[in-house]
């Protein structure tokens, strides 16, 4: 096959999130795949010849058998930490369990986060065209493929996923690297809290495995709290979930205090800002004609803006209280809110993208 061939045909595309890899083609409305992004090896010894084959479990089949295996995630905090097992998440990404086409053929996508070490941005380069040998190779900042799909091509999107939380201005479809703003507190951090809160009340998750059941109970039972004082001193309502032993569990003002430290990185220590400082800097650090228009189309994005109750209107009331000194002290109302969670908003916006 000639090469422009090859590069014309259709894009493979990789969502290399943190917690979940989403993976299809280029033009695709949904991704074709979508499973956690991480590993999972056999805590055991195999000791019948009908056991589980293999030393290492991907996708679905480290999910089903996660109560055996010690779970490791090869990224934290956006960045590949061990690049060996992020290379054979991505070569099961090419199996015949999931897309099924050879990694020669097609042009990739590939998502990071913005603000990366270019090191890391190298590495996966070297990964494909190396190993893969892939024909092409586009490195994009989910962030703007997330505005495009609301219809935009200025605004400012945050984004709060597993792994990192950002905040990116965008003027006609280009990105303002210095208005960029970044901070690693994110929906991992968040199920680590959660678990320490519910060790507090006497429920322990102390494997890899039971730490993906926190998780679980952090998307099914979290919410965000308008006024965590007011909830704090009512009787709050307790929740029960079911644990996959079959046993049940009560989990009571964790609900809001886990999902509270992403307006809170104290609560853990962290000297992080919170999403809406986040948000309001990144606006303030833009230059002053823009800022309305900014404040103006908001978009959010990532699985964190998720929790039940409001994210929109948890952030107003954070941006309207004063602060000691910093640019929210006069950060207006936004004058439009996008209230869309877009966790499929980046396949849109390939599919604009491309066609």
């Amino acid at each position: 096959m000639e090469s422009y061939d090859i590069i014309a045909n259709q894009p493979v595309v990789v969502d290399n999130g943190s917690g979940v890899i989403k993976a299809g083609f280029a033009g695709d409305q949904i991704p074709k795949y979508c499973f956690p992004n991480y590993v999972g090896r056999p805590k055991h010894m195999r000791v019948m010849a009908g056991a589980l084959e293999g030393d290492l479990f991907i996708g679905p089949k480290a999910e089903e058998h996660r109560g055996l295996l010690a779970i490791r995630y090869p990224m934290e905090h956006g960045v590949v930490r061990d690049w060996n097992d992020m290379e054979r998440i991505w070569q099961y990404v090419y199996s015949k369990d999931q897309l099924q086409t050879f990694s020669e053929e097609h042009p990739v996508l590939l998502t990071e986060a913005p603000l990366n070490p270019s090191k890391n941005r190298e590495k996966a380069a070297e990964v494909f065209f190396e190993t893969f040998n892939v024909p092409a190779l586009f490195i994009s900042m989910q962030a703007v493929l997330s505005l495009y799909a609301t219809g935009r091509t200025t605004g400012v999107v945050l984004d709060s996923g597993d792994g990192v939380t950002h905040a990116v201005p965008i003027y006609e479809g280009f990105a303002m690297p210095h208005s960029i703003m970044r901070v690693d507190i994110a929906g991992r951090d968040v199920s680590r809290y959660l678990r320490l809160l519910l060790r507090k009340e006497g429920v322990d998750f102390h494997t890899s495995a039971e730490f993906e059941v926190v998780r679980t109970i952090k998307e099914r039972a979290c919410y965000l709290s308008i006024n965590p004082q007011k909830d704090e001193a009512l009787e709050t309502e307790k929740v029960q979930y079911t644990l996959p032993d079959g046993s049940t569990l009560d989990v009571g003002p964790a609900r809001f205090r886990a999902p509270e430290l992403l307006f809170q990185p104290d609560l853990i220590g962290d000297e992080s800002e919170g999403l809406h400082e986040v948000l309001a800097f990144a606006i303030h650090k833009s230059d002053m004609d823009l800022r309305r228009t900014l404040f103006a189309n908001i978009v959010l994005s990532g699985g964190s803006t998720l929790f039940k109750g409001t994210v929109v209107w948890k952030m107003v009331v954070r941006l309207q209280r004063p602060r000691a000194a910093g640019p929210s002290d006069c950060t207006p109302l936004p004058a439009a809110w996008d209230m869309a969670h877009f966790l499929l908003a980046f396949w849109w916006s390939v599919s604009i993208f491309f066609f």
